[in-house]
């Protein structure tokens, strides 16, 4: 991932001006994330936060989270705006947690820059902090099949539900919810919310 962190760094300030506030965010994104997080009881995790707009959105509604994200840009940003919010400097490939200690993580397109044959590291990751019963969100560039693409940033690549749904399951989630959301002039896009199985192997 040295090169996302490269391309991420250098554009830090130019993402944060146009992507990094709720202002940027669509209605029904702010609904479904407002939802899942109030759903959740006890720890969330914002896994990569970005300019951590989510994660003070989501302190000031009352949840218990805390914001990880790979670019130190990102979390400086983060620490000087939203000083109420908890931000660290962390990886989702090796997070910083016990096992089976959090209610619910956010991944909101952090995984967009995986590799096919990389992203079962996050998504193991996710399953091995979460608890049973926990609630993983997913938002991902939607398509047709799995397709590298030129992101404003670095490249990225488009999923369709029904690969994310097989390496969630994989990796032992239960898919709860699929969305999906196509507007002229953007991207398709997709959510998915899953569940920790009571079976998955710690």
């Amino acid at each position: 991932m040295t090169d996302v962190v490269g391309a991420y760094s250098a554009r830090a300030a130019e993402y944060t001006q146009v992507l990094g506030s709720m202002n940027a965010v669509h209605p029904a994104d702010r609904h479904l994330v407002e939802a899942w997080a109030k759903a959740a009881s006890g720890r969330v995790l914002d896994a990569g936060c970005g300019p951590g707009h989510w994660t003070s959105h989501l302190t000031n509604l009352g949840i218990d989270v805390r914001g990880i994200d790979i670019v130190t840009a990102f979390i400086d940003h983060a620490q000087a705006t939203y000083p109420d919010a908890r931000f660290e400097l962390g990886t989702i490939d090796a997070l910083d947690l016990g096992d089976g200690v959090m209610a619910g993580i956010l991944s909101w397109f952090s995984t967009i820059h995986h590799a096919p044959e990389r992203i079962s590291i996050p998504l193991t990751e996710f399953a091995r902090t979460l608890r049973p019963g926990g609630r993983l969100l997913l938002g991902y560039f939607d398509g047709e099949e799995i397709e590298l693409f030129h992101h404003a940033v670095t490249r990225a690549y488009r999923w369709p539900a029904h690969e994310l749904h097989a390496r969630l399951e994989a990796a032992g989630f239960d898919i709860i919810e699929t969305h999906r959301r196509v507007e002229r002039g953007h991207r398709p896009v997709g959510a998915i919310i899953c569940e920790l199985s009571a079976s998955a192997p710690i």
